[in-house]
């Protein structure tokens, strides 16, 4: 009789991630199982159970790898004057969940994790995104208290946000027959805000 097939965990994790970067290239989450995954690297799906714990978790490992793809496509970004930089960060947000659309969803449709090292892991990867945010605006407008800083980070890219998951559902509208483009509201939101934020008074 042959022996079962051995896995080291690292290794099957890579072929894990792998099979589901597979899967999420073309088609979205929805349809994927641990049978699924587990019939695709080659081992039993207790033996996934055994290395994650959950079909959830699982996932929640697929999600830190989106967030660091995402803290990638962020630290190319060239490193100039605040405002082209929030612009071209705001255009690759909208490129990488446009090129990337089920990878996306899977981020923002299926719940985090809530305790533990995944947790940490995906809010330290999310927090990274926001203080990028905090600090460019507190450089654009050295008039921004941190707390205001931290805050309008969150808004703007609320908003930001908001336009691309629209964009990504179609739901954006149309103007004399014309489907509106996100790129284009993109930077229009960023220039409303940021002469807002040039024009802003020194506080007392």
């Amino acid at each position: 009789m042959a022996r079962p097939r051995q896995h080291a965990p690292d290794a099957l994790h890579a072929q894990v991630m792998a099979a589901c970067d597979r899967w999420l290239t073309a088609q979205p989450v929805h349809g994927l199982s641990l049978r699924a995954i587990a019939r695709e690297v080659g081992c039993a799906p207790s033996t996934l159970l055994k290395l994650y714990g959950s079909f959830h978790n699982l996932l929640q490992h697929v999600n830190v790898e989106t967030l660091s793809r995402l803290q990638y496509t962020i630290s190319s970004l060239q490193n100039d004057a605040p405002e082209p930089w929030l612009r071209s960060l705001a255009h690759a947000y909208w490129q990488f969940a446009e090129q990337d659309c089920y990878r996306w969803q899977l981020l923002f449709d299926y719940p985090l994790a809530n305790e533990g090292e995944l947790d940490q892991r995906q809010s330290g990867l999310i927090e990274a995104l926001f203080i990028e945010v905090e600090t460019c605006l507190s450089n654009f407008q050295p008039a921004l208290g941190k707390p205001e800083a931290r805050q309008l980070a969150r808004m703007l890219w609320g908003s930001v946000h908001g336009l691309v998951q629209l964009g990504l559902n179609e739901r954006l509208g149309y103007w004399q027959d014309e489907q509106l483009q996100v790129d284009e509201l993109l930077d229009q939101l960023l220039t409303t805000v940021l002469t807002g934020l040039r024009h802003r008074e020194p506080t007392a």
